[in-house]
């Protein structure tokens, strides 16, 4: 495979081609360790792994392996351990996401019907309790505590991060600073350990791992806040949910937030009716996105998205040029032009 000169940007296909035969023994790990003895949490396991998705957890800890472990061929494989901690954090944010779609009585995902409304919440509920137990169990295999440690404060990190979000439901009074700290409980934290764990498997040293988890976890505020937007300005087809479903559920995200600052009373009333009905009946969508046009709220998030995207390009550009390396430079790019 042509992986272009020293320092050149790779591709989507490019990068992703470096860690496919890691990503397919993911999958099959993911397959294997998602059969239960009671057949709906089978199939609810099997319906999260057949509705795609962009698997960018699990390929950053297989790119951050690979740069850990020294690689410079394309065709080297990551190891059992990268494989299976790639399957580990998969699965984490399976079930993140089946408990989320509960909480936020959530119709789609990915385009297709989500979990809840095929099977429930009283199953989902325990389905997603039993992929967060599975997922330590296959992780406590390799009987390495520092790894459950990591885990188990990351689950501890995410669990905040939505009761935080749910106590703050339906307020208009939300700062730019509780914004960020959802950004980094919910997301950013994910991504850090992933990378963290992806060196660990690559065996490097302490200042590695803490050097690759900072990278990732400006990626992964970026990747947030770029979401924040997509909720506003994606089209449904694209985005795989209905747009504008943030402020229907009665969150009030980074765009907003800062638009409000400058709103007039009348303009807050309107965000206020939307979180009131946990609709847009009274209050038209479109009125909502022309008030964040008109103060720059888009624009201001997508400022912040890119100065998180340089933070991250600046810390990973330190480490020695490798297809690894660049592939991990490169995505910063995919995260932030991203369209969904």
């Amino acid at each position: 495979m042509n992986l272009g000169k020293l320092g050149q940007a790779l591709s989507a296909r490019e990068i992703f081609s470096l860690i496919q035969h890691d990503l397919e023994q993911v999958e099959k790990t993911i397959t294997l360790e998602s059969v239960a003895s009671v057949d709906a949490v089978t199939a609810i396991g099997q319906y999260l792994q057949s509705s795609g998705g962009k698997r960018l957890r699990p390929s950053l800890l297989l790119l951050a392996a690979k740069l850990a472990g020294g690689l410079d061929r394309s065709d080297a494989a990551a190891g059992p351990v990268a494989i299976q901690l790639g399957a580990v954090v998969e699965m984490i944010h399976a079930a993140t996401l089946v408990h989320d779609d509960v909480i936020d009585a959530a119709q789609t995902r990915r385009g297709r019907p989500s979990t809840n409304m095929k099977w429930g919440n009283h199953t989902c509920v325990l389905a997603g309790d039993w992929l967060y137990m599975q997922a330590f169990q296959l992780a406590l295999r390799l009987r390495n505590f520092q790894v459950l440690d990591m885990l188990i404060g990351l689950t501890q990190m995410m669990v905040e991060g939505e009761l935080l979000q749910l106590e703050r439901i339906g307020r208009i009074d939300i700062s730019e600073a509780d914004c960020m700290e959802l950004v980094d409980r919910k997301t950013a934290c994910l991504f850090s350990v992933c990378a963290r764990l992806g060196a660990i498997a690559g065996n490097s040293g302490a200042g590695f791992q803490e050097r690759l988890g900072d990278y990732a976890w400006n990626l992964g505020m970026a990747f947030q806040l770029v979401d924040d937007v997509l909720d506003f300005t994606a089209r449904e087809k694209v985005l795989g949910k209905p747009v504008g479903g943030d402020l229907r559920e009665g969150k009030v995200t980074l765009p907003l937030v800062y638009a409000l600052e400058c709103a007039s009373s009348e303009e807050r009333r309107l965000v206020e009716r939307v979180l009131r009905e946990r609709s847009y009946q009274e209050a038209p969508f479109e009125a909502i996105l022309s008030l964040l046009e008109k103060y720059s709220g888009i624009e201001r998030v997508r400022e912040r998205a890119q100065a998180f995207t340089d933070k991250a390009r600046g810390i990973i550009a330190e480490f020695p040029d490798s297809p690894y390396q660049r592939a991990l430079l490169s995505i910063t790019d995919l995260v932030t032009e991203r369209d969904h």
